[in-house]
């Protein structure tokens, strides 16, 4: 796993922003199209913003969900609330190339399945995404993967629903497909998640993050995150 320290949450939205359009570039060159599942949370907003002003393959870009919250369309708390309004109305996207998690349906464990087929007819059997933007939570979390639910042990499947977090139950991609991705590009900004930075890059798996594989695992941190991993860890931008 390779980690690159930048000075800010700024910086590090920045780079993800610069780094996702190499990516894409390269993937479409290679097989026609680049597949990449997003987290929510506020630096990767910020990334997105920043991503639709840069030059990318438009037609070619799939974007999936890492995980959603069970809650109304158009709910402030549904990631996808956010994906539209920061990416969807500020680039070129096909809007039918951005795949919601059907959570607003009532047959929640049927719209599992549904999803799961969808990952399948855009990435293969079994899928396999090009890029999957990971977060990190200050209680080890990644993803809707979180401390002591049962989703951790779902191994048959690529994507479950979760018990409540947080007041809401979850869709979540799973480690299966998690793991299969060509590249994992993890974003980690705040000082509250210094502990559990260490832990990552430890590959600690008594923490969910720490059960992502970590080769092709690339970790931008800001300096407040990067903070317990000693004075060797020089912001690099």
């Amino acid at each position: 796993m390779e980690i690159r320290v930048l000075a800010d949450a700024d910086a590090v939205a920045r780079e993800a922003a610069a780094i996702i359009p190499r990516e894409a570039r390269a993937a479409v060159a290679d097989r026609g199209r680049f597949i990449i599942a997003v987290s929510g949370g506020r630096t990767p907003w910020q990334m997105l913003r920043l991503l639709a002003d840069e030059e990318v393959p438009w037609k070619g870009v799939h974007v999936v969900q890492v995980d959603e919250r069970v809650a109304p369309a158009d709910d402030p708390d549904r990631n996808l609330t956010h994906l539209r309004e920061k990416l969807l109305e500020h680039a070129p996207l096909p809007p039918e190339q951005i795949y919601a998690m059907p959570v607003d349906d009532r047959g929640l464990e049927f719209a599992v399945g549904r999803y799961a087929l969808t990952l399948r007819e855009i990435a293969g059997s079994p899928p396999v995404l090009d890029l999957v933007h990971l977060g990190l939570g200050a209680d080890g979390h990644t993803a809707s993967l979180v401390p002591g639910d049962a989703v951790l042990r779902v191994t048959d499947a690529d994507v479950a629903l979760t018990g409540y977090y947080q007041g809401r139950r979850r869709m979540t991609l799973t480690y299966p497909s998690l793991n299969r991705s060509r590249v994992v590009l993890w974003l980690v900004t705040g000082a509250e998640k210094s502990e559990m930075l260490s832990r990552l890059l430890a590959a600690d798996e008594s923490i969910p993050a720490g059960r992502v594989r970590q080769d092709h695992a690339l970790v931008l941190a800001d300096r407040t995150a990067a903070g317990r991993l000693g004075q060797d860890r020089a912001p690099n931008a």
